[in-house]
């Protein structure tokens, strides 16, 4: 039986589509959570780690509740401390967001019970919600492969409520207890600068400008990472890995997606996908591919049943790869 544990937030999401469209639902882990537990099926469990609000247990529990081999045992409630988001979508791929309430942060406690996981996905949306300490922890006591999604320590919020992007200033201490780190382009110029800096100037981030990554990557995999997966969007995933001395560079196609209904969770569905093709084929690119692909289908609808069947995703994957 396989086991992945995915931390962050389930926060409750006001999200405002491109269209004017309006959806409420609770977000973040919940996506990767659900896609994990409909592609192990039988062979493995999911184990949702996250601190929310104690009236909105019930609620969160019965969207887990389908799925039986979700252990919903590390949803803590007991400091009723949870997340509250507002998503105003400008296009298909960018937003302003608004902080309504912020969770307890994920600690040490918090994973102790699961130390025998295959795999630990970080999906934190803001800088506060993962301890350094828990990572440090993880890496002296647990074999389980460590997934992070640098979105957290590159986002903070203001004295406003806003949601912005700030440059992941102590990211050499982090970089020694994560595996596999996954960040898209404009994250990747939040982690790559020459002195400190606070707030990200949002307005010069440029989607063409790649020029920077091959010498990111090479920082941060003699950091300790082992691999960097960095999301271009429609275009596909750059993946940098060790190679002896060296370094290895290889990109993987996105999955064509023609109509965008919904893209909040994205993110969160990639690092899925990665845990999943690491714990079940421990390949870099067969991980890529289910990570593309469930970041496809988190497009595809407004309900978590975009998500498909192992068949059914292979299906997909042998169609676009093969």
């Amino acid at each position: 039986m396989y086991k992945i544990a995915v931390a962050g937030p389930i926060p409750k999401d006001t999200i405002i589509t491109y269209k004017g469209e309006v959806i409420e639902k609770y977000g973040c882990v919940t996506h990767p959570v659900i896609a994990l537990a409909k592609l192990l099926n039988s062979e493995g469990q999911v184990i949702p780690i996250t601190h929310i609000h104690q009236k909105d247990k019930k609620i969160i529990e019965e969207v887990f509740e389908p799925y039986k081999n979700i252990d919903v045992s590390g949803i803590y409630d007991h400091h009723d401390k949870g997340t509250a988001i507002e998503l105003k979508f400008l296009d298909q791929n960018n937003r302003l967001e608004k902080q309504l309430s912020k969770m307890h942060p994920i600690t040490i406690e918090d994973v102790k019970p699961f130390l025998d996981a295959d795999a630990f996905v970080f999906v934190p949306i803001t800088d506060f919600e993962i301890s350094l300490e828990t990572l440090k922890f993880l890496k002296e006591n647990s074999e389980g492969m460590i997934i992070f999604d640098a979105h957290g320590p590159t986002t903070f919020v203001n004295e406003k409520g806003a949601r912005l992007r700030r440059y992941w200033n102590d990211r050499d201490e982090w970089f020694p207890y994560i595996d596999v780190l996954k960040m898209n382009l404009e994250e990747s110029q939040c982690c790559w600068f020459d002195r400190p800096y606070e707030t990200f100037d949002e307005a010069s981030y440029d989607e063409n400008n790649l020029d920077h990554l091959d010498e990111f990557a090479a920082y941060v995999l003699d950091k300790g990472v082992s691999v960097l997966y960095v999301t271009l969007d429609s275009r596909g995933a750059l993946i940098y890995s060790k190679d002896g001395d060296g370094m290895d560079k290889q990109m993987v196609k996105s999955v064509p997606v023609k109509h965008v209904i919904d893209t909040t969770g994205c993110g969160d569905s990639f690092a899925g996908g990665l845990a999943y093709g690491f714990t079940v084929y421990g390949d870099i690119i067969k991980a890529a591919q289910y990570a593309n692909v469930l970041g496809a289908l988190r497009t595809q609808g407004k309900t978590f049943d975009v998500f498909k069947s192992k068949e059914e995703t292979d299906q997909i994957i042998e169609k676009n790869y093969s």
